[in-house]
């Protein structure tokens, strides 16, 4: 049974967005069939918005869910808003549209809510998702994101998706696509990582003020997987300022960390397989923060990133060695 239901966000090009998402992202060793059933769950809990990615590996298996939850009447395809990205060996405009399509096939969908650019940093296409070269590096390309994004607004003029958007643009890149001569379609979102040790105040005020919407990843911290998050890094829900607010609402740390978001006008994917922790996340759409709460928890920012994507930093296109 649905808890209750998710508000919606209205995106520049007059699309909507459900403000809570369920994250599908799965590390190496997670079985694939635990994240197809904790998108029936999700869906079963009243999540409406489902982030996926043709990275994760695990299209089929989400949209097996979907298709199940669709099968049963406990959803329409209307009643779901699906997230799909374009990964890094994909930017040449010619592979833009195949990609696109291998998604679809793959949830087998008609058409994605939202479709957007993984991460600006280009590599080499080809069979591997992460092609790497002789010195342990990625085999990096070279694409005109301009181009990229030309292409994914010919996907949208074909009906194949709803809405476009990036992920992982610093605002450099934004302007780059936002002053592209003959622009269509603008941006609707920036998906980045966004937490309280990394709130991101700047580039939120940024996408505000041009209409696009920040999405939260890594909201709740970061799973330590060891290829792309240091161990040693600090444990977002165990912060005793996020415990002491959580304690005083009679709320989890997790639920504060989402709510922050949800009250900064920040879409929010929060990700978990745990079927407790699923509703546990759902119920941040059921309490407030007081403003001293909120201001509080603005003071936990330390410009600490769990996913440095390391390995391609001395790509141009690399985002992360810009303030915001």
């Amino acid at each position: 049974m649905a808890l209750s239901r998710c508000p919606t966000v209205t995106m520049n090009d007059g699309n909507t967005i459900p403000i809570l998402g369920f994250g599908t992202y799965s590390s190496k060793g997670t079985p694939k069939s635990d994240c197809e059933m904790a998108t029936k769950v999700a869906i079963e809990v009243g999540y409406r918005h489902i982030d996926g990615a043709f990275v994760y590996e695990n299209e089929k298996e989400v949209g097996q869910a979907i298709q199940a939850k669709i099968a049963d009447g406990t959803v329409t395809r209307k009643d779901i808003f699906y997230t799909g990205k374009l990964w890094s060996t994909c930017h040449r405009p010619e592979l833009v549209r195949p990609a696109l399509e291998e998604t679809l096939k793959n949830l087998q969908l008609d058409y994605l809510d939202l479709y957007i650019i993984h991460f600006p940093v280009s590599f080499k296409p080809g069979k591997e998702n992460l092609p790497m070269d002789e010195n342990n590096k990625f085999s990096c390309d070279s694409v005109d994101l301009r181009d990229t994004w030309e292409a994914m607004e010919k996907c949208k003029d074909a009906g194949l998706v709803k809405s476009i958007g990036v992920s992982n643009f610093n605002r450099r890149q934004l302007e780059m696509i936002l002053n592209k001569a003959g622009l269509k379609y603008k941006p609707v979102c920036n998906q980045v990582e966004c937490h309280p040790y990394l709130n991101q105040s700047k580039l939120l005020e940024f996408c505000k003020s041009k209409d696009i919407i920040l999405v939260a990843y890594s909201a709740l911290g970061s799973q330590r997987e060891p290829r792309w998050v240091d161990e040693k890094s600090p444990f977002l829900l165990e912060d005793p300022v996020l415990g002491a607010i959580a304690k005083k609402h009679n709320r989890t740390p997790g639920q504060v960390a989402l709510r922050y978001q949800i009250q900064r006008g920040v879409v929010v994917l929060a990700k978990s397989f745990n079927e407790k922790r699923l509703k546990e996340n759902f119920q941040a759409l059921d309490f407030q923060l007081t403003p001293e709460d909120m201001k509080v928890i603005d003071g936990l920012n330390r410009n600490f990133r769990y996913s440095k994507f390391e390995g391609s930093q001395e790509h141009p296109n690399y985002p992360f060695n810009d303030e915001y």
